[in-house]
């Protein structure tokens, strides 16, 4: 196959797998997606659909938030992890959302990148789900399969999302991203990989991946 043709098979497997495209994270409005995202990262998605609720019961809007102290904010995220500097940055960029967009979350990259804890995922993210806005954010499930699909060389997200870009049509973005989420997830982990279940991997897999996987098999028996 050429890279066409293997990008042709990633979009048409994918698209007979999740036909209907479930959001990882839970939230009703760019908002409360921006502080999910925000507080997703190192951390499961499951974890932060926990404890997202408790927060929003208290803040589901910027207004609520800064009437919260940090401190507030941080005992009820701690669940999630590095909740000291994700409590600081809720609370930051609730403040600027209500003195510099109206209470708005902004629609760029570059104002989302000026929030405090936004970075380039997260603003991607919020892009793609909450507006619509074609963006490819890519994740460590993105950036691993991109590499075992040699896709991209992997030397770092920013490439990998690059040659996304480049690769796979504009108007598919969006739904692209989620739907290598699901399979990274479901099929294609990066430990307890069973390569016979992961269909795209092992039609067009990098040689060098699937050389390794053969080994490692073959030690382990």
């Amino acid at each position: 196959m050429n890279k066409q043709e293997k990008v042709d098979f990633v979009i048409q497997t994918l698209e007979e797998l999740y036909p209907e495209i479930p959001v990882p994270l839970d939230h009703k409005d760019p908002y409360t997606l921006l502080i999910a995202v925000l507080m997703s990262a190192q951390s499961t998605d499951v974890r932060v659909n926990q404890i997202t609720p408790l927060l929003f019961e208290r803040a589901d809007n910027p207004y609520d938030m800064i009437r919260l102290s940090v401190e507030e904010i941080r005992e009820i995220i701690k669940p999630v992890g590095l909740s000291p500097m994700k409590a600081k940055g809720i609370y930051g960029l609730s403040h600027i959302l209500i003195d510099k967009h109206n209470g708005l979350v902004p629609q760029t990259y570059e104002e989302l990148e000026e929030l405090p804890a936004v970075g380039h995922k997260t603003a991607a993210v919020v892009l793609s789900q909450a507006y619509g806005i074609p963006a490819f954010p890519v994740d460590t499930h993105i950036h691993r399969l991109m590499y075992r699909w040699n896709l991209t060389s992997g030397k770092n997200v920013v490439q990998t999302e690059k040659d996304a870009k480049r690769l796979f049509p504009k108007e598919k973005w969006n739904d692209l991203h989620l739907q290598i989420i699901w399979y990274g997830r479901q099929y294609s982990p990066a430990r307890g990989w069973n390569l016979d279940e992961d269909i795209i991997t092992k039609t067009i897999g990098r040689k060098t991946v699937l050389a390794e996987y053969y080994k490692k098999k073959t030690r382990l028996g």
